[in-house]
């Protein structure tokens, strides 16, 4: 049986230079980085250099960047960091759409006494900078807001939304976990203060990402016990799995331009022929959108079920957030669009990478009509048939 794997917003493969670039942090040069040692200096050097690669890519400081577990902990120390460093309990702003990593977390704050602010979108997922505008004063500390949505692929205006933020006095965190080497991020010319990312999104490995903090920002650390990372993020180091971020970061930031082209291009076929089937639709805006995410939603479909369906015929899919895949509600960002529950519960999500091959997109697009039409008529599924 074929396998066409199409959920890489959920995360994506190890690049096999990346493993290998890896490997001898495991291996030989297994050191501690804060040993005195020779062993301990391999490991502190490696470190050094990974993260003047991940500067090099974001065009920031190496001081400014601080590793982490992933998104999720880049995510909880940028906005609890904030908040915990202002002198008082001003407000958070946010939108409807982020990642739970970020409207948990604002939330939280919010049960803690700091008032919370929760931006709507459009039915693209697009927030209106006008409803920042109006959203905004002097009691707002922190502004949080992705820079492109991990369910449907749209892009936010990042730039304005920062502007905005910084004439009334706040800081602008922006997740740019999806966005990260898919999307120009370059920091010398967008003035977010924070800036999360992960490795595993990028063809790095699980468990490792980094919180990018603009030198001058005032951020709390929110665990202690060491000096690691500056004393922001005290734990011993995850060498390997930094090693493997940089080089991950330096590799998708090389193929980033014709990567993203040639995956709209395959993107963009999924798009035209799914949208000539009956009663299926594009969640999200058509542009601005991430090159590698199609979503859509199927009328008379369970989303669930059709992805499961996929599966039995190897292709690997999703209907949102792998994050919220255990949840027995629809997607929070389909219904902040204003789908209903239904419409939501019927959605699909392929998503792409520069793995990804024309012959994958045939397989697709040759095996879904039939597997639609037979979740539609209730027949008993075969997968040597579909």
């Amino acid at each position: 049986m074929r396998r066409v794997y199409l959920d890489n917003n959920a995360t994506t493969c190890l690049d096999p230079e990346v493993l290998d670039h890896m490997l001898p942090y495991m291996r030989e040069s297994y050191g501690n980085p804060s040993s005195l040692h020779w062993l301990g200096d391999e490991a502190a050097a490696a470190m050094t250099l990974a993260r003047k690669e991940l500067a090099s890519v974001l065009r920031c400081y190496p001081s400014e960047l601080f590793f982490t577990s992933g998104g999720t902990e880049a995510d909880n120390m940028a906005i609890i960091g904030c908040m915990k460093a202002s002198a008082r309990k001003g407000r958070v702003v946010t939108t409807a759409v982020e990642h739970s990593a970020v409207l948990d977390v604002c939330h939280a704050l919010h049960d803690e006494g700091h008032p919370l602010t929760v931006l709507p979108v459009d039915e693209g997922g697009l927030v209106d900078p006008e409803e920042l505008q109006k959203a905004m004063g002097d009691d707002v500390v922190l502004v949080s807001i992705m820079a492109a949505n991990n369910v449907v692929g749209t892009i936010q205006p990042l730039q304005e939304l920062i502007d905005i933020s910084h004439a009334h006095g706040a800081l602008f965190h922006t997740d740019a976990v999806q966005g990260f080497c898919r999307m120009p991020l370059d920091l010398r010319t967008l003035k977010a203060d924070l800036l999360s990312v992960s490795a595993h999104k990028i063809h790095g490995p699980k468990g490792v990402g980094a919180l990018f903090i603009r030198e001058g920002t005032p951020v709390a650390p929110l665990t202690f016990g060491g000096g690691q990372e500056g004393g922001m993020r005290p734990s011993t180091e995850n060498v390997p799995g930094i090693v493997g971020l940089g080089k991950a970061a330096l590799a998708a930031d090389a193929r980033m331009r014709d990567a993203d082209g040639r995956m709209a291009l395959l993107r963009d076929r999924l798009i035209d022929e799914l949208l000539t089937m009956d009663g299926v639709h594009l969640n999200g805006h058509r542009s601005p959108r991430l090159a590698n995410n199609a979503h859509f939603r199927i009328d008379a479909v369970n989303g669930t079920e059709l992805v499961l369906k996929l599966s039995d015929l190897g292709i690997a899919a999703s209907t949102a957030s792998a994050c919220s895949a255990s949840s027995p509600s629809p997607s929070h960002v389909l219904t902040a669009m204003g789908l209903t529950w239904n419409q939501a519960e019927s959605s699909l999500r392929l998503g792409l990478s520069h793995h990804t091959t024309e012959a994958d997109v045939d397989y697709v697009l040759e095996m879904l009509p039939t597997v639609i039409s037979n979740l539609r008529e209730g027949k008993r599924f075969n997968a040597t048939t579909a």
